[in-house]
């Protein structure tokens, strides 16, 4: 599965670059997992889905889960500041 192997490329880079360990996750993570992860609240998180930015996710009836690819990809693509060019 492609799809698969570029999650786990994603999130490889994650730990690389931001030491932030998603591997510990699971692959499907509700609101409170991701927001301990990132040590932000889960209100800031409801926040960015009510304004459409933000960390995309998966709507399951009315509970809200977030993919460890799509968490991983996020955070690798939204990252800013040094690169690491001296």
């Amino acid at each position: 599965m492609v799809h698969a192997k570029l999650a786990e490329a994603d999130i490889q880079e994650v730990i690389r670059q931001t030491g932030i360990d998603l591997s510990a996750l699971p692959p499907v993570m509700s609101t409170d997992q991701l927001a301990r992860v990132l040590g932000i609240s889960v209100g800031a998180l409801a926040q960015d889905r009510y304004r459409r930015s933000g960390i995309p996710y998966v709507k399951i009836g009315r509970r809200v889960r977030y993919l460890r690819g799509d968490v991983a990809q996020y955070l690798v693509t939204h990252r800013n500041g040094n690169d690491g060019a001296a």
